[in-house]
């Protein structure tokens, strides 16, 4: 809204012609995201607990006991923040950034309805796991079929590293990037398991593709990195900005020890929405590294209950996902969180080499 309100006035004022920069509005849109979030924080803790909206623990898991009773459903708060921020400072007429929403808001229902069921049930079971998983496969579909009509989407894979391995997908994208987006949900889901794990990551991921999206929206950059180019995709690097922004006034509240949780409704939104923006960059396969992650503690559940199946009860670790292994091998949460922080770091850092070495 600030966008169209002001930008027009750039052919009488030459200050007004900042707006135009998808650069200058993505650093206010960060700002104003965590702004709100941060202002509005302590108020929405308290609205979560007067409404008794809180955390339900699994019964396995001992180490979390007295997290019991947190506010859940913390994910509101950065919905809140991420969309106001993204409507004030983004294109409303560029069709990528409303996709881009709508995979957000999409993903962030199937959340609700799950920790709305939780709540209501007073125990850790919200929908099954095929329920959530048809909502996110809905959601996800829906958008890649839109996103397939825009004329300047093409269904190629680039692998990364390799500027000549280019294959065309044909309609087998579609069932590729659904996974890539649900699986992506679902990895961000199960890695928010203690305080801040999940959102510091996701920071770092969304200051990661939004690097990747800006480029794969500017012709001249994307040209010169040998990238593929979407033209009018870098309007999304606002809403990236907005999504760093949101999640380091979130991470205020949820740094341990945590005053609340994300829940479902910001795991899957933000992991769902992550998973499109990579989609979107043509980065789908690069995700595996800037989210490594996440993809190392849905591993771990794969490896243990697959293991657990075969080998008649035995398990690989103590506990999954991964986390809760060192948990309960003595590590002090703190420092599990503080590594896996830096992990993230240095996984992106990785993944934005592959900008040069092609």
């Amino acid at each position: 809204m600030i966008y169209h309100l002001l930008f027009p006035l750039g052919s009488e004022y030459i200050l007004f012609n900042v707006f135009r920069y998808i650069t200058f509005r993505s650093i206010y849109a960060l700002l104003t995201a965590l702004l709100i979030s941060i202002l509005l924080g302590p108020r929405f803790i308290a609205w979560l607990k007067r409404l008794k909206c809180g955390q339900y623990i699994q019964e396995d898991v001992t180490t979390h006991n007295g997290k019991a009773g947190t506010p859940t459903m913390g994910g509101l708060l950065i919905a809140v923040s991420l969309l106001t921020s993204v409507l004030l400072w983004g294109d409303l007429t560029n069709v990528y950034l409303w996709l881009t929403i709508f995979v957000f808001v999409g993903f962030g229902v199937v959340g609700f309805w799950d920790d709305f069921l939780k709540v209501v049930k007073k125990k850790n079971q919200g929908l099954s796991a095929g329920g959530k998983l048809m909502g996110q496969v809905v959601v996800a579909l829906g958008a890649i079929s839109l996103l397939l009509l825009q004329p300047a989407y093409s269904t190629i894979l680039y692998f990364p590293f390799f500027k000549i391995l280019q294959p065309d997908m044909l309609w087998l994208y579609i069932p590729f990037a659904v996974l890539v987006m649900v699986g992506s949900s679902n990895g961000v889901n199960l890695t928010d398991g203690l305080d801040g794990l999940a959102i510091g990551p996701l920071v770092v991921a969304g200051a990661c593709f939004g690097i990747f999206i800006y480029v794969a929206g500017h012709v001249h950059i994307a040209n010169y990195l040998q990238v593929a180019y979407v033209p009018g995709v870098g309007e999304v690097a606002v809403f990236c900005a907005a999504l760093v922004g949101a999640g380091l006034g979130f991470l205020w509240f949820n740094a341990y020890p945590a005053q609340v949780f994300m829940g479902d409704v910001g795991s899957l939104s933000l992991g769902g929405v992550l998973g499109f923006i990579a989609v979107l960059a043509k980065q789908e396969l690069l995700l595996l590294v800037v989210g490594g992650l996440f993809v190392v503690e849905t591993l771990s559940v794969i490896l243990q209950v697959g293991y657990f199946k075969v080998s008649g009860g035995k398990r690989i670790f103590r506990m999954a996902p991964l986390h809760h292994h060192f948990e309960l091998k003595g590590v002090p949460e703190s420092k599990i969180i503080v590594r896996c922080w830096i992990f993230s770091i240095i996984m992106a850092l990785i993944s934005l080499s592959a900008l040069k070495l092609r």
